[in-house]
């Protein structure tokens, strides 16, 4: 089990250093959804290569399911979340975003009752929530509210924990490299139409710059397809809770990819965050198994 814990601890630090790297390519000059389509058609190429001989699933209801994992882990996410920046404060969205494993906790506990989450584990996930909130906050205290903005924040939180629930499912059948493969097509196919309703594209020689080509290897090799294979077989071993818990470590690692890759700060309002995260973590953890004995 502690293999899968891990797996699940390098996925998200790999998500948290996305961030870093999606800003990097947004200063150079790229759309959200280039960024993003970008990055999946590089996953979903890799994959392909090592996962082809299998082209559709067992049924017509399973595909289906593939293309709600495609869009509430693809498009949809990244494209509402990518949106509501434009609408609303980075830190509002982040902290929106950031109530996934708690929505998560929550649904499973509505739809499988032997997936019930006890109290150690809403108070664990409340605690690493509040510590999410103040990690956003390291260097503003500012809240801006915007309708718009909320709300599209609020639908990409609510899409991943619905990927979470149909992972749960298609974890039974298929294998992880499966899953993400068609994960990643389905996330592809269904953001094409938004792209070309994009007023401009970045001209495709924007590519070839070193940046560039270094930030979109690591989003597709690393952050996409690597971290999906890792999150499809956390989900399947640990549970779809116990895996999205770890969730709330991605915005630690966010912040300390900041400060060494693009000079920001620590302040003392991020160190209490880290420590309730963590600390969240390990209390919903351990009053899960008092209430197991």
């Amino acid at each position: 089990m502690l293999w899968f814990h891990l797996g699940a601890l390098l996925t998200v630090t790999a998500w948290g250093v996305a961030f870093v790297s999606t800003k990097v390519l947004l200063e150079h000059g790229f759309r959200p959804a280039e960024i993003y389509i970008y990055r999946f058609i590089l996953a979903y190429l890799l994959v392909l290569a090592v996962c082809h001989k299998r082209i559709w699933s067992n049924s017509f209801r399973d595909e289906v399911l593939f293309m709600i994992c495609g869009l509430c882990a693809g498009s949809i996410y990244f494209i509402a979340e990518n949106t509501a920046i434009e609408y609303t404060l980075v830190s509002n969205v982040a902290l929106i975003t950031s109530i996934a494993p708690l929505l998560t906790t929550l649904l499973l506990g509505l739809i499988y009752k032997n997936e019930r989450p006890g109290k150690g584990a809403y108070i664990g996930s409340v605690t690493a929530f509040i510590g999410v909130a103040c990690v956003i906050f390291n260097s503003s205290f500012v809240v801006k509210m915007n309708p718009i903005g909320d709300l599209l924040s609020l639908s990409a939180a609510v899409s991943w924990a619905v990927y979470s629930l149909v992972l749960r499912k298609l974890n039974v059948t298929y294998s992880a490299m499966f899953i993400t493969r068609k994960t990643f097509f389905y996330g592809v196919l269904t953001a094409i139409p938004y792209m070309l309703t994009e007023p401009e594209i970045s001209p495709i020689s924007n590519l070839w710059d070193v940046d560039v080509l270094l930030n979109l290897a690591f989003l597709g090799a690393f952050a996409s397809m690597g971290a999906y294979i890792l999150w499809a077989n956390a989900v399947k071993k640990l549970g779809a809770i116990k895996a999205s818990n770890y969730l709330y470590v991605s915005p630690i690692v966010t912040l300390i990819a900041s400060v060494f890759l693009l000079g920001e700060t620590i302040t003392w309002i991020g160190y209490v965050g880290c420590a309730l995260i963590l600390g969240g973590m390990w209390l919903g953890e351990h009053l899960s198994r008092k209430e197991n004995i």
